[in-house]
């Protein structure tokens, strides 16, 4: 019975914002070369490799749309339907139109950030396993670091390591769970950090799925090396 509810049918969101200004890329960071295709088009092709992805919506500007599908979709043997959802004014506003964008008949929705290219097949499949199970997941790694709560350049505390997560993408939900989280966040006026928080704002609990060091967000010209290098290691 479990192995139906993960065999159903996920509809991935796959956000690209950010402006590329750091990249001096006019067509955004979403565009910028990494081992020789698009940023995005690695997230693109993880989830178009899952066999429980059934479609992907990209969400971009929409006079950035064009350029996306040119790029980053059309020169590539994606299997996966693709379609498209207009980003917002914040990363918050452009995951509810990903997430209203998804078709119906999907029992659950990944919702990626676009910046992280090396996400894995199985760092998909064990968020939907998880979101299979327990409705909510999130992808997770252990926080090696010590952490420090300050007030500005003064300590205040040393947190606990072992209670602390570092949390990544696609985080999965049941469809109506994160639709209600980011329309009363909307409406009450209050920006998360990631979709979970929006969730967690509700009460529901999210559950942990298996991460990887190697799942890196990419926010500046110096990531663009390390990320080549691991792909490299994939053989890619």
């Amino acid at each position: 019975q479990t192995g139906e509810r993960i065999m159903a049918p996920v509809c991935a969101v796959v956000v690209a914002g950010g402006s590329g200004q750091r990249f001096g890329n006019p067509g955004g960071k979403q565009l910028v070369n990494v081992a020789g295709r698009p940023l995005m088009s690695w997230s693109i092709r993880a989830f178009d490799r899952s066999d429980k992805v059934g479609h992907i919506v990209v969400v971009c500007p929409a006079g950035r749309r064009a350029e996306m599908r040119r790029l980053a979709i059309d020169p590539f043997d994606y299997d996966t339907p693709i379609s498209f959802a207009d980003a917002g004014d914040t990363r918050q506003d452009s995951t509810r139109a990903g997430v209203h964008a998804v078709p119906a008949g999907f029992e659950y929705v990944a919702i990626h950030d676009g910046a992280r290219p090396l996400v894995t097949e199985e760092i998909v499949y064990d968020a939907m396993h998880s979101a299979a199970l327990y409705k909510c997941a999130a992808p997770a790694v252990p926080v090696t670091d010590t952490v420090k709560e300050t007030d500005h350049d003064t300590v205040v505390r040393t947190l606990n390591r072992s209670a602390l997560a570092a949390i990544q993408t696609p985080q999965a939900f049941v469809p109506e769970i994160i639709k209600a989280a980011l329309t009363r966040a909307i409406a009450e006026k209050k920006e998360y950090t990631d979709d979970c928080a929006a969730v967690e704002a509700m009460g529901v609990k999210v559950h942990l799925s298996k991460g990887s060091p190697e799942n890196i967000k990419i926010t500046g010209p110096v990531d663009i090396p390390t990320a080549a290098a691991i792909l490299k290691t994939r053989g890619e």
